[in-house]
């Protein structure tokens, strides 16, 4: 299919389009609300399918699909969109969730007598976050780029302060001051990058960007600007404390978004951002942020464990995937980027399948205590099935997808820092821990009085599951096409930081 149509653009204006339709819609017409946004959500997962067919698998290490306009030419800022392989990667993972979390709450909004504002500005937003989450994975202008980064702050901030539980507002307010903290350093650090980059109409572009000289301290200072902003999005040790709240107030849908697709562009603007922008600050500031991976990767796998809420123990357990992410990108190898570009997208899948079944779980028990549930296995047979199979995803059983992604990244970080990808490794137990005594504590034993009754899943619900599970089962199998998306960027990111690769037999010469 031509390149020359604007894939980016579409993607991004069609859910607007489905957001102002849902807005027009008149009183009472709750029907046509979940249609329309299961239509236009639907129709975005058909556009990418066309952005993927445009896209050249083998040119996947430079940014196509590009557009460039001029936006405030005063200031230097474009609307600059184009994606490699990792950035269609992320929209195309990001754009398979929305559906699927449009079914799954399909009900969440309350019965059919409810209030229909309710449920038609919960759909009308989530497809404005779907709008800002494909820009942001396409920006290629810094100042678009934090412009869209903040403006996410906003939907998020309504998905969880009006539609969440009991202490939504303390759990809303708390996500956007850690947010807006760190995004108010990085952009004094965007403002200082312009002020050293070649200026002019386009000076935030990031290829105009990339490569210019910079002072040592000043790089180090920018970078620590960028990256503090991006770990706290991520989110990463000792910054993480707002998504355990986030998560167990947010909605299911709303928690499948934000920690299945929202915090991978803190991990993204890692990848993106820093290490071409300040490579030789990405070089010194590596072994710090190993070091911080490889804790927040046993710290929250050690806090999951520990956890009695299901939401809570779901959202310690990307602290420490996030771990993983990290952990790769700054080994510097390029085994170990591609892996945790990989794990970026397996991450969405596994934590946004578990998010939606354990939703399923609280809406029937009407608790989200894990001691409220046991012996599930013999009343909700398939449900028990596809948890399990989300969570052996979630500890890397091999034949699922984050099997590969998380190998990548060890073998790949083992290659030029040994130490610490022993200790890392550590993390693969304690998730083995985590997930089968969940998994023994909710749906094995005897069942517990009340949930005798309880039903099994739902047509409509399989459905919203049976993707995500199809998925982790095929790139566990089948993840050639996806690595080939994903490995040519990595060697790009590492000739930008100018650090030479280790070869790794695992992965096949280089």
């Amino acid at each position: 299919m031509s390149s020359d149509f604007p894939w980016l653009t579409a993607l991004v204006v069609l859910p607007l389009v489905g957001a102002a339709v849902l807005a027009l819609l008149p009183a009472g017409a709750r029907s046509s609300a979940r249609g329309v946004a299961l239509g236009f959500s639907l129709a975005e997962l058909l556009l990418v399918v066309g952005a993927l067919s445009a896209f050249d698998t083998s040119r996947a290490g430079e940014h196509q699909l590009l557009e460039t306009h001029q936006w405030i030419p005063s200031i230097g800022a474009s609307y600059a969109v184009g994606v490699d392989g990792v950035g269609i990667a992320l929209i195309a993972m990001s754009v398979l969730l929305v559906p699927l979390v449009v079914l799954a709450a399909w009900r969440e909004q309350g019965s059919s007598d409810g209030p229909t504002d309710q449920l038609r500005a919960y759909l009308a937003i989530t497809l404005v976050l779907e709008a800002f989450i494909v820009a942001v994975f396409a920006a290629r202008d810094v100042f678009f780029f934090y412009v869209l980064f903040e403006a996410m702050l906003i939907p998020v901030y309504f998905l969880i302060g009006r539609f969440g539980g009991a202490q939504r507002r303390y759990a809303a307010i708390k996500f956007l001051i850690y947010s807006l903290f760190g995004g108010l350093i990085m952009l004094v650090a965007v403002i200082v990058l312009y002020q050293h980059g070649p200026g002019g109409a386009q000076g935030f572009l990031t290829d105009n960007l990339t490569g210019i000289t910079l002072d040592p301290t000043t790089e180090k200072w920018l970078f620590a600007g960028f990256f503090l902003a991006f770990a706290i999005k991520a989110p990463m040790f000792p910054v993480h404390t707002w998504l355990p709240d986030a998560a167990q107030n947010a909605t299911p849908g709303t928690s499948t978004l934000l920690v299945g697709v929202l915090d991978k562009v803190g991990t993204f603007g890692m990848l993106t951002l820093c290490l071409p922008l300040f490579p030789a600050a990405s070089r010194w500031a590596a072994p710090f942020v190993i070091v911080l991976a490889v804790v927040s990767i046993l710290y929250g796998a050690l806090l999951a464990i520990g956890q009695k809420d299901l939401m809570r123990l779901i959202a310690y357990t990307s602290v420490s995937h996030f771990g993983f992410i990290v952990l790769g990108i700054f080994a510097f190898t390029s085994t170990s980027v591609a892996g945790s570009s990989f794990y970026m997208v397996n991450h969405g899948l596994s934590t946004g399948a578990l998010f939606l079944i354990a939703g399923f779980l609280v809406q029937r028990r009407g608790s989200q205590q894990i001691a409220d549930f046991g012996g599930l296995q013999k009343v909700v047979p398939i449900m028990a099935g596809t948890f399990l199979v989300a969570g052996l995803s979630a500890l890397s059983l091999p034949g699922l997808s984050t099997f590969i992604s998380e190998f990548l990244v060890l073998v790949g970080t083992f290659a030029r820092h040994p130490a610490a990808a022993i200790v890392a490794t550590l993390g693969v137990v304690l998730a083995a821990i985590y997930v089968l005594w969940t998994y023994q504590r909710i749906f094995t034993g005897p069942v517990r009085d009340g949930l005798e009754t309880m039903p099994d899943m739902r047509v409509r619900e399989r459905w919203a599951v049976a993707p995500l599970i199809a998925a982790m089962l095929v790139l566990g199998f089948v993840p050639g096409p996806a690595l080939d998306l994903v490995r040519p960027p990595a060697h790009t990111t590492l000739e930008q930081v100018g650090v030479t690769d280790v070869p790794v037999t695992a992965e096949g010469s280089k």
